[in-house]
């Protein structure tokens, strides 16, 4: 048994957007995935941060929830900012279901449990304190920040690990009420995606204010999960 994550697959098996377009690390992409999903076993859990699929509805993003789906193991899903699919819980438990998936789940307003670990998380906000969008942000980031505080609070004293599909902190940067939320919550890991290409030398490897950070997007990992835990 083993938990492993890896985000921003960024599926596109029934729309027109493959990756491979970037070129570089992208190319062949979707068999680079293959490759690393093949580790996975059926007693594994693999939790995938955002940007999973390019479809814009959950019927078009069917043929990679499929994708995934065949592969053993449980896999844990979050919103990325390009998951256009993305509808209510009900909603996606309810599409999930009926098609058939049953190794897929949804990390929204909740956690799960490996062990006597809390896996949490949510999709995180960029913070921006001024511009034109200032107070829409805002609106964003305060709700981001209430699913992420819930997900926290439904692991109680277990130890938590934190799953975002956006970076509360990288080079540059700081997201303060995520980071002060994972600290006030005894977070030992946060894992996040959402850094690509040029971004990734601004990605902070390190621990900050007693939380472990670590970018775990596909292309940075070379596409191969990478194991957190036996």
């Amino acid at each position: 048994m083993a938990l492993y994550t890896l985000g921003d697959t960024h599926l596109s098996l029934s729309v027109n957007k493959p990756m491979d377009v970037f070129g570089g690390v992208w190319q062949g992409y979707l068999d680079k995935l293959a490759e690393g999903f093949s580790i996975l076993r059926p007693e594994d859990t693999l939790v995938i941060p955002g940007d999973i699929s390019w479809g814009m509805s959950l019927e078009e993003a069917e043929a990679d929830f499929a994708w995934l789906d065949a592969w053993p193991g449980t896999k844990i899903l979050l919103k990325g900012n390009h998951d256009y699919w993305w509808n209510s819980m009900a909603k996606m438990t309810r599409f999930f279901e009926e098609k058939g998936f049953t190794s897929l789940k949804i990390l929204h307003n909740t956690c799960y449990f490996y062990g006597n670990v809390a896996l949490c998380g949510s999709r995180g906000w960029f913070f921006e304190e001024e511009g034109p969008d200032k107070a829409q942000n805002e609106k964003i980031l305060n709700r981001e920040v209430g699913r992420l505080e819930t997900s926290l609070k439904a692991a109680g004293d277990k130890e938590k690990l934190c799953f975002l599909h956006y970076p509360p902190i990288f080079k540059g940067y700081r997201c303060p009420p995520v980071l002060d939320l994972l600290t006030q919550y005894g977070v030992t890991t946060c894992y996040y995606g959402h850094l690509h290409g040029k971004s990734l030398r601004r990605a902070v490897q390190s621990t900050w204010n007693g939380v472990a950070y670590r970018l775990v997007s596909a292309d940075y990992l070379n596409f191969q999960p990478e194991k957190i835990l036996d």
